[in-house]
């Protein structure tokens, strides 16, 4: 029995989750990460950042976290890539991990691949489903396909599609927090200079229950203003194809797809977008899809719930109107 119990604690799993937050509140797309982490064994969730204390006390009380690690620094106040490695090395160190998790956003994209490095493990990207503790499914293709990988490095580090996985409830639990130092958090190999963000009443692309986009059928940035009043009107957000954005008609902000964002809101509604495999892979979970397209033959009626083969600059008005 006393030998059960030995092999039981030398084998078991613990997950650390590496939060994305913005030093105030936490992510939604960290609540996936734990949802996903839960299923991996033990949940110890790293909050690193500068006077982020308040989304320490946050991330306790998420559900199924088991402890919450806060490393505090200056230089970790802007998610640089090389002192959030150091960060997060420091952490993986003071513990007894056997995955590393983070959602798959910019923010993780930015440092996974040197965290991998300096690690020496081959990461483990944009995971949809958990089969067991090393094997993992994938999209591959521009979502076409679906991959199930199986890694043999002692430490997975892996990033999630925070689509594919529900969010972990913000009350219910009680983890404890405890403050790491981490002294050579600063590299001192790249400078935050500035960053210009636009402000918006309209809730966030990736947690949005409703999302109008539209593609380069918009003509151009100008014609986004009845997208803008109709997502108002449905409480929504606005997202945008590649082929629009590389137009000019709007910030690469907005951006949907293999490239740009991933989101999965109850409706989604697509104007003037073709239905390029690249776009679809970042909007095909959505729940309910809507096409406006004035080409019949468009690809996106093949994956859309509803169609509307009209000309979007009479169709749009009148929904609005009706709306």
């Amino acid at each position: 029995e006393t030998t059960k119990k030995m092999f039981a604690t030398r084998f078991a799993r613990a997950a650390l989750v590496i939060a994305e937050h913005n030093n105030v509140n936490l992510s939604a797309s960290t609540l996936s990460a734990v949802s996903a982490a839960s299923k991996l064994g033990d949940v110890t969730v790293l909050i690193s950042g500068n006077n982020c204390g308040g989304v320490a006390e946050e991330a306790s009380k998420v559900s199924s976290v088991s402890k919450v690690l806060l490393s505090q620094d200056s230089s970790l106040e802007k998610g640089l890539a090389e002192n959030m490695t150091n960060a997060a090395l420091n952490s993986i160190n003071s513990g007894d991990y056997t995955h590393v998790i983070a959602p798959s956003s910019n923010f993780g994209k930015n440092y996974i691949p040197r965290l991998a490095a300096e690690l020496d493990v081959a990461p483990i990207t944009d995971v949809t489903e958990i089969v067991n503790e090393s094997t993992f499914v994938r999209p591959m293709y521009a979502g076409n396909a679906l991959a199930t990988v199986t890694s043999s490095d002692k430490l997975k580090l892996m990033t999630v599609r925070t689509t594919a996985f529900e969010k972990s409830a913000t009350s219910g639990g009680s983890a404890s927090v405890e403050d790491l130092a981490v002294s050579d958090a600063n590299a001192s190999l790249s400078t935050f200079v500035s960053e210009a963000l636009s402000s918006s009443d309209r809730p966030d692309l990736t947690s949005a229950r409703v999302v109008v986009s539209g593609g380069r059928g918009m003509k151009s940035g100008e014609n986004f203003k009845m997208l803008e009043d109709l997502a108002d009107k449905l409480g929504g957000a606005v997202g945008a194809s590649r082929a629009a954005v590389d137009a000019g008609y709007v910030p690469n902000e907005l951006q949907i797809g293999q490239t740009g964002k991933v989101v999965a809101p109850e409706l989604y509604i697509a104007v003037g977008i073709s239905g390029a495999i690249q776009h679809l892979s970042g909007m095909k979970d959505s729940k309910t899809i809507v096409a406006i397209n004035k080409d019949p033959d468009a690809p996106i009626f093949q994956v859309s719930d509803y169609g509307l083969a009209a000309d979007l600059f009479d169709a749009v008005p009148e929904l609005s109107s009706k709306v």
